[in-house]
This record gives C-alpha cells, sequence and structure tokens, in this order.
C-alpha cells in the first residue's frame, strides 16, 4: 500500500488521459503562428485559466515553471529583487520547506537579514509572533499553508492580514495543500507542485498578484511574462491542470473519509504500540495526514521493515535524510526527531487498508526493538482505551452530561465516542473539550462504533 502521498502523488487518471491527448495535440511551440503553435497556445492559455480558477487567481498571474521548488525559489528572489529599494530584511517560519531555507540562507550570505517565526510544539506558529518579525525594511514574508512533515495547517489568514498591514508581501507555499483545500486567501505570491496533486512532475505553479514588486533574479525571457526562462513544456502543463480540476472536484467527498480514516490511526497508534506520541496539530490539520515518533527506534529501519510489510510509508527521521541532520521540523515542533513515521493516505484509500497497517505495525515495531532488551510496558488494549457512549436519540445537553460523567472510564490517552444524531452535539462536543482541557478528534460516521445513525464524535481523554 502506498501512503505516502505527500512525497508525490500516483499520476491521476485524467492527468495520464489529458498527457496522452496533449503529446498529439500540444507538441509545438506555443509561441509560433502556425496552425500547431497556436493549437499549442490555446491548450496552455486553457490551463493556465484552469488552474487560476483553482487557486482563486488570475489567468495572468499564473507562471510555470520546472518544479515546486523553483516556484518557491523564483517568487522569494524576486519578492526580494522587486523590494529591495525597501530592505533586505526576510521573514519566514521556522517549519518551511527546505526551498526557503536555501534562500534564506543565500540570501544571508550576500549580505540580507532573515527572521525565523517558532512554533508551537504542534507545529504552528502565532500570528502575533509572526507580525512582530515584520520590520520596515522587511521585503517579503512566507509562510507554507500547510506543512509538509505533520500536516498542521497554519494561520495564513491571520498572517496575511499583518503582513497587508505593515505593507509586506506573502508569499504561501500551498504544495500540501493545493487541490485538496481552499486556497488560503491574503497572498501576494503562491506556489504549487503538480506531483502532489496527481499531476506529472516537472510541472511547478508561481502565481503573483497584480501590483506586487517582481524582478526576476534571472536573465530576461519571452517566455512565461519573463519570470521563467526557457520552453514551456505544454502537454505536462495540460495534465496538471486538468488533474488539478479533477482532484479539486473530488476533494469535498474524500476529505471527510480520508479525515476519518486518519482519526483512526490518531487514535489507535498510541493504543497498539508503547511510548508512541503522535506529533501535529490534532485539529487544524490536512485530512490526509498523520506523524508519529517511536522511542528506541531507528526510523531507517523502521521504514524498511513496513516496506517488507507492503507499506511505503515515509519519516522525518535524520537517518533518512539526505543530509544526515535530524529533521529541523520536528526540531522547531520540540518532538523526537528520530524513529519517525508520516503516513499520508491517496484517495481512494480503503478501511480494510488502514486496518491493516495498524494490524501489522505493533509487530514490526516490536521486532525493531526486540535487540534492545528493553522491557517496555504493554500498550493499554484497544477495549480499555476505547469508550462509546451511545446518546442517539438523546437531545443536547445530554450527550455533553453523559459525556462527563463517564469520560473517567478510559484511562488518560483513551477515547470516547459520542453517539448521537442531534446536531447541536457536532458544536456541543468540542466546546466542552475545549472548556475541560480534552482533546477533540473529530467525526467519524457512528456505524463505525455501533450506531444505526447519526455521528461519532471523538475525545481524547488528556486529564
Amino acid at each position: 500500500m502506498y501512503f505516502d502521498v505527500a512525497s508525490t502523488a500516483p499520476l491521476h487518471p485524467v492527468a495520464r488521459q489529458a498527457l496522452t491527448a496533449a503529446l498529439d495535440e500540444g507538441w509545438a511551440d506555443p509561441a509560433r503562428l502556425y496552425r500547431s503553435g497556436r493549437q499549442a497556445r490555446m491548450l496552455l492559455d486553457a490551463a493556465r485559466e484552469t488552474v487560476a480558477a483553482v487557486l482563486g487567481a488570475r489567468a495572468d498571474e499564473i507562471f510555470f515553471t520546472a518544479s515546486g521548488t523553483q516556484a518557491v525559489q523564483l517568487g522569494l528572489l524576486g519578492a526580494l529583487g522587486g523590494n529591495r529599494r525597501r530592505g533586505g530584511h526576510l521573514v519566514h517560519s521556522a517549519v518551511e520547506h527546505s526551498s526557503v531555507l536555501h534562500v534564506a540562507e543565500r540570501h544571508e550570505a550576500n549580505g540580507g537579514e532573515v527572521s525565523v517565526a517558532p512554533v508551537d510544539r504542534a507545529g504552528r506558529v502565532d500570528p502575533a509572533a509572526f507580525g512582530a518579525l515584520l520590520r520596515a525594511d522587511t521585503a517579503v514574508a512566507a509562510l507554507q499553508s500547510a506543512n509538509h512533515e505533520v500536516g498542521t495547517v497554519q494561520p495564513v489568514g491571520e498572517v496575511a492580514a499583518l503582513c497587508a498591514g505593515a505593507g509586506v508581501p506573502l508569499l504561501v507555499d500551498a504544495a500540501q495543500s493545493a487541490g485538496r483545500v481552499d486556497v488560503p486567501a491574503g497572498w501576494s505570491l503562491l506556489t504549487a507542485s503538480a506531483h502532489k496533486w496527481g499531476g506529472p512532475p516537472g510541472v511547478g505553479v508561481l502565481a503573483v498578484r497584480k501590483g506586487v514588486r517582481y524582478s526576476s533574479p534571472l536573465p530576461a525571457d519571452e517566455r512565461e511574462g519573463g519570470r521563467v526562462p526557457g520552453y514551456v513544456n505544454v502537454p505536462a502543463i495540460v495534465a496538471a491542470a486538468a488533474s488539478l480540476r479533477a482532484v479539486r472536484a473530488e476533494a469535498e467527498r474524500e476529505n471527510a473519509r480520508l479525515h476519518a480514516l486518519v482519526e483512526r490511526i490518531r487514535g489507535r497508534v498510541p493504543q497498539l504500540v508503547p511510548e508512541v506520541e503522535v506529533v501535529g496539530d490534532p485539529v487544524r490539520r490536512l485530512p490526509h495526514v498523520v506523524t508519529f515518533s517511536c522511542l528506541y527506534v531507528d526510523g531507517e529501519v523502521l521504514l524498511t521493515e513496513l516496506d517488507r510489510a507492503g507499506f511505503a510509508v515515509s519519516s522525518g527521521s535524520s537517518c533518512t535524510s539526505s543530509t544526515l541532520t535530524p529533521s529541523h521540523v520536528l526540531a522547531a515542533m520540540g518532538v523526537l526527531t528520530e524513529g519517525n513515521v508520516r503516513v499520508s493516505l491517496p484517495y481512494g484509500t480503503a478501511e480494510a487498508d488502514v486496518e491493516r497497517f495498524l494490524a501489522v505495525l505493533p509487530d514490526v515495531v516490536a521486532g525493531v526493538r526486540a535487540p534492545l532488551g528493553l522491557d517496555l510496558p504493554a500498550p493499554v488494549s484497544a477495549t480499555e482505551s476505547l469508550l462509546v457512549i451511545d446518546a442517539l436519540g438523546k437531545r443536547c445537553p445530554l450527550p455533553v452530561i453523559e459525556l462527563a460523567k463517564r469520560i473517567g472510564e478510559v484511562p488518560v490517552g483513551g477515547t470516547v465516542a459520542v453517539l448521537s444524531d442531534d446536531e447541536a452535539a457536532r458544536l456541543d462536543v468540542p466546546a466542552w473539550c475545549g472548556m475541560r482541557g480534552q482533546e477533540y478528534a473529530g467525526e467519524a460516521p457512528a456505524a463505525e462504533y455501533g450506531g444505526d445513525r447519526g455521528s461519532a464524535y471523538l475525545v481524547l481523554r488528556r486529564s
């Protein structure tokens, strides 16, 4: 089972079809005036319109690059160059993609200044802390829409408002969220990568709002508005646009289903495997990503053993990094940087696939730990750590009252599933969790917990 779409998604069937057709119809130079050139240009223009519509931009604000990394680099360098009279100060969060960090390193080496906004243990920036770093000489700020290692969604809208108030353009790296969730508002520059949503590799997107000061860091070229030099790959761009439109149409149906499957992993892994911490924001996160860290485990060995068991997952552990340094994301969060597993579910993942993963994982981790001779406590059994409260047919506040009375029946770390068919429970249960210091873990169909109707509202006992 392939559980690593946060790295790259399999080619979407729509992308495959569009690519095959465009290879026949869009192979010519779109800058030429003869018939085949005009045909390629029409396909390119249509693809640009499609991408613009999904990302909430104008077609003339969209430029195609060779990758998402190139889009980030060109976007940041172009904004730094365009605003050089304002100053040479760059602000970014501590958990940005390495493409942002590498630009920042070069900028600093060339005499520029860089400020880094810290994150909390969930990997989320504090908008006020980010805003406090903005200065009169800040040329550009960068904030990802969602983190690539732990799935935490960032408060882009709040940060964008602070940047706008300070007159600072904000670059939003939307590589992990584009196509899956709505693009956050308020960006000045936005980047994305086609292979993350099921398009072909080798296509990135750089969007630059009209009015944003931008100076290309590369020599001038007539292609892509002078911002991305070189010949454009029309067939790949057409396939990327077609698949973006397709996955966005599927997202409304699939996101809720994947969210429930991820909640199952988040809740069950600590029950099945001792000495494990699930990391990332439990609520403000992407619907398909879950990350957990296992103590006393070599990440590379764990991933290899999971691969042997038939599961392709990834890790932020230092031993799996090409640089052999700890994950800067996990380090910034202050969580374990070893024994880290990221599961990112593709569209269409079946419930049975997740259950098989959960069945395989405990023995795999135990096998990796076995040579160490550790005497670890056995995880709490699923029956001991899961309590189902049947509040079907009862009006609020009765479901919440039952929850308050019985949550003590599960151990700390255990899960309570409140079954209710009263819509008010969808608001009351999370609100109760916030007031009582418990963790609301989301919603699932009541049928998964023995109900015949309604929803199951999941609560993790934290105190």
